[in-house]
């Protein structure tokens, strides 16, 4: 599985902030034995997510875009808002089980507002800004991510 991993945050993109959650998300996917192809960080404008969001899931060279940052209830947090609208399909039901499994560890992952869609031949992923929250949300649902990308290359639902 191809990866990119986009860290979505004002701080990190202005050098302000040592981007933590990135380079756990790449360790973890390597440890999960996926190739990780980028890992870029953005602000938290919607414009410059929007513009990654689609660069990188247009470019081919990827199967899974994973975001982190952007996604609760604060007045910068655009990520949610600026996936849906590049999207072509929401897939709920991966979203709301970071949620479900979150909860169990963390009663504020609730408050999550990330969104799991595809657009083209990516899935798109938006996960929580912190390490822990990233990497657990990430984990909920990995199993079930390469037999989503099978079918979203055109496999049949067995």
């Amino acid at each position: 599985m191809r990866v990119a991993i986009l860290t979505i945050s004002d701080s990190v993109a202005r050098g302000e902030r040592v981007d933590l959650s990135g380079p756990a998300l790449v360790l973890r996917c390597r440890e999960l034995g996926w190739e990780v192809n980028a890992s870029l960080q953005c602000s938290d404008d919607p414009g410059s997510v929007r513009s990654q969001l689609r660069e990188l899931a247009d470019s081919r060279r990827i199967d899974l875009l994973l975001t982190t940052g952007g996604t609760g209830l604060g007045p910068r947090d655009n990520t949610p808002e600026a996936t849906l609208e590049i999207a072509e399909r929401n897939i709920p039901g991966l979203a709301e089980e970071m949620r479900r499994k979150g909860v169990e560890k963390t009663p504020t992952a609730l408050l999550s507002r990330g969104v799991v869609v595809s657009r083209r031949r990516t899935l798109i992923l938006n996960l929580p800004g912190s390490p822990k929250g990233a990497v657990e949300s990430l984990d909920a649902i990995a199993h079930l991510l390469p037999h989503a990308l099978e079918v979203l290359h055109g496999a049949r639902h067995d």
